[in-house]
């Protein structure tokens, strides 16, 4: 594969964006600057296993965003990372309670969160997480797997959910900027 074809097997269907700033925090209360970038793919049932759908997730164009604000580019990064560094070995399986766990807590870090934003989080990651078949979570990578502008986000989580009953794999990027 070369530039920014798609993998075949791998389509992406839509993207989704929870920006923390939309909900009102109320008096002395922080947002954080904190977001939730959704990734949503068709996972056609003819890949073997989550290896392989992982690896077609890392070969896809979608994949190649910074989450800095430039948008998905032809570049050899994806988050803070470089992007020959994220093997499908990088990420780890979690089960849900531990990924709503960690979302949770990474939400809540400066406060309780208002209660429309807690229902959107219950409906667009707690709950596609409870009927994944699969969760992975990206490991923290050594240092030196940051690309040249990688620390910009002070947290950053990287969740894939697969869902091989609805053929669905989502990547879910939770961070700051």
């Amino acid at each position: 594969m070369t530039g920014m074809e798609p993998a075949p097997d791998l389509v992406h269907l839509d993207s989704s964006f929870i920006n923390f700033r939309d909900f009102d925090f109320g008096e002395g209360s922080l947002h954080g600057y904190r977001w939730v970038d959704g990734r949503h793919f068709r996972l056609p049932p003819e890949v073997p296993d989550d290896r392989a759908a992982l690896a077609a997730l890392i070969s896809h164009p979608q994949f190649r965003d910074t989450y800095d604000g430039a948008g998905v580019q032809d570049w050899p990064r994806h988050g803070r990372w470089w992007l020959d560094r994220i093997t499908p070995d990088t990420y780890e399986a979690v089960d849900a309670a531990a990924v709503v766990d960690i979302i949770h807590s990474w939400a809540n870090q400066h406060g309780n969160v208002p209660e429309p934003l807690a229902s959107r989080l219950r409906r667009e990651i707690y709950a596609p997480t409870r009927k994944a078949t699969g969760r992975y979570l990206l490991r923290q990578l050594p240092e030196d797997a940051f690309h040249d502008y990688g620390p910009i986000h002070i947290d950053y989580l990287e969740l894939v959910l697969i869902d091989r009953s609805a053929g669905t794999l989502d990547l879910l990027v939770a961070a700051d900027d």
